[in-house]
């Protein structure tokens, strides 16, 4: 197995799939994605392939971009074969991808280094300055408000009550976003994530200030 040459052909199907993608889940999200988690992989001692490999191809079974998981994760599946990935590692790059999502807070707990490096690579860019940016095109995309000061967040939901918000943008801050800093896995996610975390709660304090017309 060429894993190298898997890689390649994997970046240019999952690019092929997703470039011009409008919600925020785009290819350069997936190269973003792909770069930290291998960073978190060399630091964590995390098997590079398998986790490069659930990098790439995780918003290819995203049930936002799918009929449903199980669809997106056949998807997944078909690409693997079609490689001739062996079965164990298939397995595992499919475990990965279908354990890591947030979920409303009701994902699994993760057991595996490597879904942990993805998962925390993932969540990385949700928050911080890219963070920002993908909820505002995240809401966008979906005909949703930036803010409104009479539509408050809220505290607890079901999976499905996640998917199906239709909350303004900044709601998904302290539904998500400001929750991420505290979920993350690793020694080296936590650390780039308290960065992050800190210039989102920065970004807030500005936004509320102008808002109300105080700066």
């Amino acid at each position: 197995m060429d894993k190298e040459l898997i890689i390649n052909k994997t970046e240019a199907y999952v690019r092929n799939e997703l470039e011009g993608e409008p919600s925020g889940h785009d290819w350069w999200h997936i190269h973003r994605v792909t770069e930290v988690t291998k960073r978190i992989a060399n630091k964590e001692k995390g098997d590079l392939f398998l986790c490069t490999m659930a990098a790439l191809l995780h918003d290819i079974a995203d049930e936002k971009l799918n009929e449903s998981e199980e669809a997106g994760l056949e998807k997944v599946r078909e690409w693997l074969i079609s490689q001739e990935v062996d079965e164990a590692s298939m397995e595992i790059i499919l475990e990965i991808i279908s354990t890591i999502s947030f979920k409303g807070g009701h994902g699994p707990t993760l057991t595996r280094l490597e879904a942990k490096i993805v998962q925390d690579a993932d969540r990385l860019d949700a928050i911080g300055a890219i963070g920002i940016a993908r909820c505002f095109v995240y809401s966008g995309a979906k005909g949703r408000p930036m803010y409104d000061p009479n539509d408050a967040p809220r505290e607890q939901m079901t999976k499905e009550e996640y998917r199906s918000n239709t909350g303004a943008a900044i709601n998904h801050f302290y539904e998500k976003l400001l929750k991420l800093k505290e979920l993350m896995n690793t020694k080296t996610g936590k650390e780039m994530a308290q960065a992050r975390h800190e210039y989102m709660a920065g970004f807030l304090e500005q936004f509320y200030a102008e808002w109300d017309g105080k700066k």
